[in-house]
């Protein structure tokens, strides 16, 4: 059920329809409150009624604060929890049982174990690190690390198209799309009823018609007032195997973090789609949000596709439910895994994936970006639409632009969200102060996140820089070494600058009554 309402943007009114919240939805936050309110109003009654029964109270909240100190977590993410803790009487202890941990459901986990081997796609990584290592070790030392931390591989033959906005890539994307044969994969936390979406589901249900398998998973939550709660259905009327990512049931646990950040698209096993680029009509300025809205995505033909296809596959995996007794396996397409490309090109690409423990044991994107700030010798330049990051990658910008190189963070100037814009600025003074210059992209909203370095290394993904994206959320990206398409990137960036306002210290001025405001939300951004 939708109705229209009006805003203004740069002086213009803007006519939208606004999405009500599916009622399933509403009931399983309910759900989730309610159990929360049980949980921490039985053991309140408990500690009232029953004798002595604070002490066992007292010891729960004393061992919290132990495990929460000991455990190898960052310590921006432990101490809003032992303020929590040790502040909040009984709730503080009950709010960490339910909410701290960050590692996946255990029916997910189940059926990753069941998910490992994925048919024909096996590749031995030595050869092409050798080649790498020739050409520059430091580039291979990066290639090795993100190999082994996010279980993927180094490819070259990959021909890449950079889209420096949405409705650019818009085009490209319904093109490949009519040209389908065997399969469809599409992954995106946002799917939304309008111009972008029909468009290519109109070409969806006439390959599905035709014998093309086509497959779609949304994120449950990222969708929750884009799509109708029983999308699935409506899109298996169509021929079309579609599920939600993680559905949201009401519990009381991790499911409100863990979900699917991620945007793919796969088309045989051949041309793969990825970048920040959403499937709505904002991401293709077909309607104005926030004034214009600067995205960027990337085609891959080749080699690299290989990677993006298993990333769907996983993901699309863990969602079904087996059948009783076996698990149906998400392959069941023959060539899956093309053997090999005709694709000659230039350049090293890996493609990627992170998430949440035990899927992954480390940090991917953070290492990522680590390892290009380490390494850059000129520049460093970045676009993201939040700047929210812990202690160590804060470091990390001021270490590298300490050392004389130029790093330059591209932000939003109208905002999506007012309190995580005002804790992106938060950030502006230290860095600044550390030689970093920060710009905000002034027509409008900054979705992009893109990073590259020295017009050799560049990394474009659905990575932001902020707790959700580095420690949360299923992510990718596309880690690149001298491709093709670095000059396009840096041309765009460059483009990119003469839109923006340079941010300088009389810029973040702030009332006392403002600072502390914000101080207290830096606290519990990790939360957020």
């Amino acid at each position: 059920m939708k109705r229209k309402y009006r805003y203004k943007v740069n002086n213009k009114t803007v006519e939208r329809e606004l999405n009500y919240i599916p009622v399933r939805y509403i009931i399983a936050v309910l759900i989730t409150l309610l159990e929360t309110l049980a949980i921490i109003g039985t053991v309140i009654a408990l500690s009232y009624f029953v004798p002595y029964f604070y002490l066992a109270v007292w010891a729960t909240e004393i061992g919290c604060v132990v495990k929460i100190i000991s455990s190898d977590d960052n310590p921006d993410y432990k101490i809003p929890w032992l303020l929590f803790v040790l502040v909040v009487p009984i709730g503080g202890f009950m709010l960490y049982f339910l909410f701290y941990s960050r590692k996946l459901n255990k029916k997910y986990i189940r059926r990753l174990e069941r998910l490992k081997d994925l048919g024909d796609y096996k590749r031995e990584d030595a050869p092409l690190l050798a080649q790498l290592r020739k050409v520059d070790e430091t580039a291979a030392n990066q290639a090795n690390m993100l190999i082994r931390i996010a279980d993927t591989h180094l490819f070259t033959d990959t021909k890449q198209t950079y889209f420096p906005l949405g409705e650019d890539m818009h085009k490209a994307l319904l093109e490949d799309l009519t040209k389908a044969e065997r399969f469809i994969f599409m992954e995106y936390f946002i799917i939304e009823e309008g111009k972008f979406w029909n468009s290519i589901l109109e070409i969806l249900k006439e390959k599905a018609a035709t014998g093309v398998k086509v497959r779609v998973v949304y994120d449950d939550i990222g969708c929750m007032s884009t799509l109708p709660g029983n999308y699935a259905k409506i899109l298996r009327a169509y021929g079309i195997e579609g599920t939600p990512f993680s559905r949201l049931k009401g519990n009381a646990d991790s499911e409100f973090n863990n979900r699917s950040h991620r945007k793919i698209t796969v088309i045989d096993g051949k041309i793969g789609y990825t970048g920040g680029v959403n499937i709505a009509d904002e991401y293709i300025n077909e309607t104005v949000r926030f004034g214009h809205w600067k995205d960027v995505g990337i085609r891959l033909e080749g080699e690299a596709v290989f990677e993006l296809t298993r990333l769907f596959l996983i993901d699309y995996g863990i969602n079904i439910k087996p059948k009783k007794g076996e698990f149906d396996h998400p392959i069941q397409i023959p060539d899956c895994f093309p053997k090999e490309t005709q694709t000659k090109e230039h350049g090293y690409l890996i493609p990627f994936g992170d998430g949440p423990y035990p899927t992954y044991n480390h940090r991917v994107g953070k290492s990522v970006i680590q390892n290009l700030l380490e390494n850059a010798k000129r520049y460093v330049y970045i676009t993201t639409p939040y700047l929210i990051i812990d202690n160590d990658l804060c470091q990390s910008l001021e270490n590298t632009a300490l050392k004389g190189v130029d790093v330059r963070i591209i932000t939003p100037h109208i905002p999506d969200k007012k309190l995580v814009f005002s804790m992106t600025r938060s950030f502006y003074p230290r860095l600044m102060q550390a030689g970093v210059k920060i710009y905000e992209y002034e027509p409008g909203f900054m979705h992009a996140k893109t990073y590259l370095v020295d017009d050799e290394y560049a990394m474009i993904g659905t990575i932001n820089l902020d707790y959700r994206s580095l420690v949360h959320h299923f992510e990718n990206g596309v880690w690149l070494y001298r491709t093709a398409c670095l000059k396009d990137i840096r041309a765009d960036f460059d483009d990119t600058f003469s839109k923006c306002v340079p941010i300088t210290r009389d810029m973040l001025k702030l009332t006392p009554l403002r600072r502390f405001f914000r101080a207290l939300v830096r606290v519990f951004a990790p939360l957020l």
